[in-house]
């Protein structure tokens, strides 16, 4: 496909689309290139508006390649339903969970997502299981995932039924964490922990300085949302 494309002709344009799902077909099932696959993916998906198609592809890379950005992908499928697939939660959990595992650049909201479900309690036997959602928190929060580390937060001020007791100083640590990679609420907790005494001395300078960066990002979102919708 060498040469430059004029995109006004529509007929050059469609011959290109098609030559590019070709190649990225060859890619994936002659050369086994999971790579390819995802690009077959998404161009069935953002091109073609095939999501049957998609989902074929998604499965394929997942279970026979084991590509965690696919698994990932057809994780969100099952939460849905999209394309054809069966709507399962459990399905969908096995898919974060192996994307969580499998590396890669969604791994890390893969992890989150298993940390949901597993919190959620739909998704596994038994109910909801705190441990598990911790274990998976910990490790999107210690990828900078900062919706993990303030979910982390949360769970040890909760606690639950089962013998989970609530853990203020942990609490802390994971609200700070999640301050610091911009998490509103997790600077509004620390704040508030700082003022109260929870899991730390009273520091009332701290409570005000994390206050305030509450503010400063509350702001943020607020600005961005105004430019958004302009």
């Amino acid at each position: 496909m060498a040469g430059l494309i004029n995109f006004e002709d529509e007929n050059e344009v469609k011959q290109f689309l098609d030559n590019l799902g070709i190649e990225y077909s060859f890619q994936c099932y002659k050369e086994k290139d999971p790579e390819g696959c995802q690009r077959l993916a998404d161009y069935l998906e953002g091109v073609r508006q095939n999501f049957e198609a998609t989902a074929q592809v998604l499965k394929h890379n997942c279970e026979t390649n084991g590509y965690g950005e696919s698994c990932y992908k057809l994780g969100g499928y099952h939460v849905t339903g999209k394309g054809g697939v069966t709507k399962c939660l459990k399905t969908a959990y096995s898919c974060f969970l192996r994307s969580c595992h499998a590396g890669g650049k969604k791994s890390i909201d893969a992890c989150h997502n298993v940390g949901l479900l597993a919190h959620d309690g739909r998704a596994v036997d038994g109910g909801p299981d705190l441990p598990v959602a911790r274990q998976y928190y910990e490790k999107a929060c210690a990828g900078g995932f900062a919706p993990s580390c303030f979910n982390l937060s949360t769970s040890f001020i909760e606690g639950n039924t089962k013998g989970q007791k609530p853990d203020m100083a942990q609490a802390l640590t994971y609200a700070m964490k999640a301050c610091e990679l911009g998490h509103v609420w997790g600077c509004a907790n620390a704040s508030r922990m700082y003022k109260l005494g929870d899991g730390t001395e009273k520091d009332e300078r701290k409570a005000e300085e994390l206050k305030n960066r509450a503010r400063q990002l509350h702001n943020i979102v607020k600005e961005s949302q105004l430019k958004f919708g302009e």
